[in-house]
């Protein structure tokens, strides 16, 4: 089921969702971890960013010298052309800059700038930021802002929710590396899955299928059990927790390069946790694709060599070494097979927004199943 906050993002075009700095320091660390050079003499772009509320500035600029950075390029949003609209006031940095402009901060984009030691004390860090406005109102999509992304090495950031589908084609434009943060469900996305498929994109190393806390807005509505969540991982005022949200890059880590440790078919109806595989002793065949469905991701058998329907969450888990991805049924190959062999019938209709519209997706035994990826096996590892 989609994250509601993250619907009401997409429905209200409220796409303040401000990441927690702890979270944006894990996940970099992963790939430092992996390659300690891989921001080393690197240009970063920070677009749908603004350093007075946003940790991605701050994580960066604090972090310069130890990361190597060449230059830093952070750009933010008039607050005018946003389509939630909130109360904007100008903050001290802003305001008391000689070249502020009351009018223009509302109605312009601000780029900032870090490569140099500004203020003479030696060190390059967030003190040494500079900013200016832009020409426009800092859209990822205008010319002023591409060609920042073409002067760029790495981007990153937490793009619009509502606009995520666009931002990843834009950033497929070009050849460069890239980590963001978007909705699991995207992981379908037609935009994306065809990248996943080809290793052009994967998952990220942290924040999967677990609690990621996000800061709003003041009078942004919050789910009271959103709101309580944040508040039992420590986060007390304007927060909500996403929990389907995660990290989207082509730059490698190593937690992807770790292949899943899977029991035989066999052990896996003998001592398997979840009880409908011990109790069946056998894996459902779809009625509409010519494979075998995997409910759990856990229980993928290590010696099936045919393809296996199982659930995106597996995403998580995919090592590119270990298994291939052969499609899922959201993707064209995929339905077409089905749609050919098998006539969907009136028991395989579902209720989408409110209409009934005939299934696409996998069918067990004439119940039609929730979204799958199919797989198959690659080589032994």
């Amino acid at each position: 089921m989609a994250n509601t906050n993250l619907a009401n993002a997409k429905t209200a075009k409220n796409d303040e969702f401000y990441t927690q700095y702890p979270d944006i320091q894990k996940e970099i660390n992963a790939y430092l971890d992996y390659d300690p050079n891989v921001f080393r003499g690197k240009t970063v772009l920070l677009p749908c960013d603004d350093p007075e509320w946003s940790n991605f500035t701050k994580f960066f600029a604090q972090n310069f010298e130890l990361l190597g950075l060449k230059k830093l390029i952070s750009t933010s949003y008039a607050p005018e052309s946003k389509k939630y609209k909130m109360p904007y006031q100008p903050t001290l940095f802003e305001s008391e800059q000689p070249h502020f402009d009351a009018d223009k901060s509302k109605t312009h984009g601000k780029i900032f700038v870090l490569e140099r030691d500004v203020t003479g004390d030696n060190r390059i860090n967030i003190e040494d930021l500079q900013w200016q406005y832009l020409e426009g109102d800092g859209d990822f999509r205008s010319k002023e802002i591409r060609k920042l992304r073409d002067e760029a090495d790495i981007i990153v950031t937490n793009p619009p929710f509502s606009l995520f589908r666009e931002f990843v084609v834009w950033l497929m434009e070009t050849g460069k590396q890239f980590l963001i943060i978007g909705n699991m469900n995207a992981l379908t996305y037609k935009e994306v899955f065809p990248l996943l498929m080809n290793n052009l994109i994967w998952l990220g190393a942290t924040g999967f299928v677990s609690d990621m806390v996000f800061g709003v807005p003041e009078g942004t509505v919050v789910k009271e059990s959103d709101k309580k969540k944040a508040e039992r991982l420590g986060y007390f005022g304007n927060y909500t927790r996403l929990g389907n949200s995660c990290w989207y890059t082509n730059i490698d880590h190593g937690r992807r390069h770790q292949p899943l440790k899977l029991m035989t078919m066999a052990d896996n109806f003998k001592h398997s946790k979840h009880k409908d595989i011990r109790t069946n002793k056998a894996y459902q065949r779809y009625d509409n694709y010519d494979a075998i469905d995997i409910p759990y991701t856990d229980a993928i058998p290590s010696d099936y060599e045919g393809e296996m329907g199982v659930p995106i969450s597996f995403m998580d888990k995919y090592c590119p070494e270990q298994f291939e991805i052969v499609g899922s049924f959201n993707n064209s190959d995929i339905n077409q097979k089905a749609k050919e062999n098998y006539v969907l019938s009136t028991n395989t209709k579902t209720i989408i927004d409110g209409v009934e519209k005939l299934w696409n997706g996998p069918v067990v035994n004439m119940c039609p199943l929730y979204k799958r990826i199919v797989i198959r096996k690659k080589q032994s590892v």
